[in-house]
């Protein structure tokens, strides 16, 4: 196989509106049912452990208010807050970004339809979540270039293709082989693969490769929800135990 070399000048640059990146995050905060947000949204502790290392970052705290519960986006919005992520950082999130979801086809890469930028807005954003998210994903990032240099003696994105699937392939997961000294960094990482392939897939391109359709509009009456979905309604409510409550007719 032949190790494709670095892009030395390549550098990630913003390409999504700040209206058009809060827009996704709010889909990525309203998604939590989706499995690769909920890995983002719960949380898990990144257990501290002795072996190998870890940067410990000090960041001031985020401040601004937020936007609250019902933020008008018809509007173009002030933005309370500023994206916080470095010009380098941006550009780290850039290369793992396409090494876990890498083009594919037809199917752009993550930082074709602009991942990176909605995990700037992430991170950077007031709320409790993602400040916890934070510390998570900064941390994650210096720790990877931190293992580039003291393996390769380069920063993580000026490796090459080779080298930093090195990196990734002892990191990518946690499981009861992952050796002590990179545990760490794996619930790390897990917790920032999951927050790239929740905006993957709330972007056009991605909710187009895994086939939703969202509202189709249909010519004629509207023929009302297949048995199959009716079916599955009915078992959802049973096992939630509100079937009593359901089909009601309203009352005046």
């Amino acid at each position: 196989m032949t190790d494709k070399q670095p892009d030395q000048d390549y550098q990630y640059l913003p390409r999504l509106s700040r209206r058009e990146s809060l827009k996704w995050m709010g889909i990525l905060a309203a998604s939590a049912a989706l499995p690769g947000l909920a890995a983002c949204s719960d949380n898990t502790a990144v257990a501290a452990t002795q072996a190998g290392h870890w940067p410990e970052l000090s960041l001031a705290p985020v401040t601004a208010k937020g936007y609250g519960k019902d933020p008008n986006l018809i509007i173009p919005p002030e933005t309370p807050w500023p994206r916080t992520l470095t010009p380098a950082q941006l550009t780290t999130v850039a290369v793992l970004s396409d090494i876990l979801v890498p083009k594919d086809g037809n199917v752009p890469s993550a930082s074709q339809v602009n991942v990176p930028d909605v995990v700037d807005e992430w991170v950077s954003a007031p709320y409790a979540s993602q400040q916890r998210d934070r510390i998570t994903i900064l941390s994650a990032l210096a720790w990877i270039d931190d293992e580039a240099e003291l393996r390769f003696q380069k920063p993580f994105t000026k490796l090459s293709s080779a080298q930093q699937t090195a990196i990734i392939d002892d990191i990518a997961y946690e499981n009861a082989k992952t050796p002590e000294q990179f545990q760490r960094i794996a619930t790390a990482f897990s917790r920032f693969r999951s927050l790239v392939l929740a905006a993957f897939f709330c972007s056009p391109e991605g909710t187009k490769d895994i086939g939703y359709l969202g509202n189709v509009a249909i010519a004629g009456d509207y023929p009302g929800p297949t048995e199959e979905a009716k079916q599955h309604l009915d078992k959802m409510l049973q096992e939630l135990g509100l079937s009593d409550y359901a089909y009601q007719e309203q009352r005046a």
